[in-house]
C-alpha cells in the first residue's frame, strides 16, 4: 500500500513508496497519510486521538495529565526536553492516573536536559511512562490539518529497525473508536479514599504542608491532577480524595464542607452515565460544589445542559477567558475536546466565563444553589496562575 507524507509547506499529501533512510517512527492516519520521523520514548505501537497543544513549557506536566488518557499530543512548540523531567512535576495523583497520554509528536529531536531541577532526560522519562514519540515531522502541517478537519484517530509506531507495516497501521487508525461516547475516567480514577496534605510548590522550600483545621473538601477523582489538590490545600482546605465511582451517600457520610468534581479524560456524557446521580445527590443536599474541566461538563449535564464534541478542542497554556461578572480577562490553561452547549444551560444557570478564542462557555454558577464550575484549569501546571483565585474563592465560601 502506498504511503504518504506532508511536505513542509503543503497541507496535501504526496505519495512515496518507502520510508526515508534513518526513519525509526511513523505516524499514520486512517486515510493512509503517513508522517515519517525519528522515534523516541517507548518502542512499539500506540493508537489514540491526535490533538495539538500550543504550550511552550511544561511538556512533562501535559503528558502526565490524566485528562490526556487515550490521546497523542502534537506540540506546536518545536523544542521539547530541555528542562528534562522530575518527580515534583508529576501530575498524576494516583497510580491509575499515570495512564495518561500514550504518544507525543514534536518537530525537533528531544534535547538533553539543561535544568538544575532535571532528574531524568525527557526521552528516558517518556520510555518510563510507556509513551511512544515521533520527532522530526512537520508539526505545522499536522496542526493545520487538525484545525481544518478535526482531531483524527491515528497509529504511532516507534520501530528501531525502521520496518513499518503501513497497511496494518492504517487499519489500526481506521478501526480505533472515536473519543465521542468513550468512558475513560474510570480507568484513571484512584481506587479508594485518601487524604491529601501536600500544598503548592515554592522554591527553595518545596511543597508546603497542609492545614489541620481547615474545611473538609472531598474531591471526586475522575483523573484528578495533583496540582488541583495542592491548590485546594494552599487555599486552606483539608482534602480527601474519593473515587469517581463513589455514591452521593458515600460522599455525604464524610460530612464535607464542599465537593470538587475533578478533571478527567473521555466523553463527559459517557462518564455521566454512572456519575450524574452522585452529582445530583450532592447538589440536592446543598453542599457547595466546584467543577473543573470534565467536572464542569458533568455538572452542566447534571443540571440539564448538553455537551458537544469540539472540532479541534482547546489545548494550551495561553487561552484568554473573560470573567463576565468582573470583566477581567485571564490567560489560562485549557485541555478539553468537549464543551458545554451554552444554549442548553438552564434558566437557573448564570454564565460566568467565556472563551475569547471562540465564544464557548468556560464557566457557570447556579443562582439558587452553591454550585460553580470552570472549563479551564485554574491550577495551571503548566500555565499562568491568573485563575488561582478560583480555589481561594471556593474555599473561602466554606468557612
Amino acid at each position: 500500500m502506498a504511503s504518504a507524507v506532508l511536505n513542509q509547506d503543503q497541507a496535501s499529501p504526496r505519495t512515496v513508496s518507502a520510508p526515508p533512510a534513518g526513519a525509526s517512527a511513523a505516524l499514520v492516519l486512517a486515510d493512509g497519510t503517513v508522517f515519517y520521523g525519528q522515534g523516541a520514548g517507548a518502542s512499539g505501537t500506540v493508537v489514540g486521538e491526535l490533538c495539538f497543544n500550543t504550550a511552550m513549557t511544561g511538556h512533562q506536566e501535559i503528558l502526565a495529565d490524566p485528562s490526556y488518557a487515550g490521546q497523542i499530543v502534537c506540540f506546536t512548540f518545536p523544542h521539547v526536553g530541555n528542562v528534562g523531567a522530575n518527580i515534583q512535576d508529576e501530575e498524576a495523583a494516583s497510580a491509575p492516573g499515570r495512564e495518561a497520554a500514550v504518544g507525543m509528536v514534536a518537530r525537533a529531536p528531544i534535547t538533553p536536559p539543561a535544568s538544575w531541577r532535571a532528574e531524568q532526560g525527557f526521552d528516558e522519562w517518556l520510555a518510563s511512562r510507556a509513551i511512544a514519540a515521533i520527532t522530526g515531522v512537520d508539526t505545522r502541517a499536522i496542526t493545520r490539518r487538525i484545525r481544518e478537519t478535526g482531531m483524527p484517530m491515528v497509529a504511532l509506531q516507534h520501530a528501531r529497525d525502521g520496518q513499518f507495516d503501513i497497511e496494518a497501521l492504517t487499519a489500526l487508525a481506521a478501526g480505533a473508536p472515536s473519543m465521542e461516547g468513550r468512558e475513560l475516567a474510570r480507568a484513571v480514577s484512584g481506587a479508594g479514599h485518601a487524604d491529601w496534605t501536600e500544598g503548592g510548590w515554592d522554591w527553595p522550600a518545596g511543597f508546603a504542608a497542609g492545614p489541620t483545621d481547615g474545611p473538609l473538601v472531598v474531591v471526586l477523582d475522575y483523573g484528578v491532577k495533583a496540582n488541583i489538590l495542592r491548590r485546594l490545600v494552599s487555599a486552606g482546605a483539608r482534602v480527601r480524595v474519593a473515587p469517581g465511582s463513589a455514591s452521593a451517600a458515600d460522599i455525604l457520610a464524610m460530612a464535607p464542607a464542599g465537593v470538587v468534581v475533578s478533571n478527567g479524560p473521555g466523553d463527559p456524557a459517557a462518564t455521566g452515565q454512572y456519575a450524574l446521580d452522585t452529582l445530583r445527590g450532592v447538589i440536592d443536599a446543598g453542599v457547595p460544589v466546584l467543577g473543573i474541566c470534565l467536572g464542569h461538563q458533568m455538572l452542566a449535564l447534571a443540571v440539564g445542559a448538553r455537551t458537544l464534541k469540539m472540532v479541534q478542542g482547546h489545548h494550551g497554556a495561553n487561552h484568554p477567558v473573560k470573567n463576565l461578572e468582573t470583566g477581567q480577562v485571564e490567560i489560562v490553561s485549557m485541555n478539553h475536546g468537549f464543551a458545554v452547549d451554552r444554549a442548553t444551560l438552564p434558566e437557573d444557570a448564570i454564565e460566568t466565563h467565556v472563551s475569547l478564542f471562540d465564544g464557548s462557555n468556560s464557566g457557570f454558577r447556579l443562582a439558587s444553589k452553591p454550585v460553580m464550575a470552570v472549563q479551564h484549569h485554574p491550577e495551571a501546571s503548566p500555565g499562568p496562575q491568573d485563575s488561582f483565585g478560583v480555589f481561594a474563592d471556593f474555599v473561602g465560601r466554606l468557612r
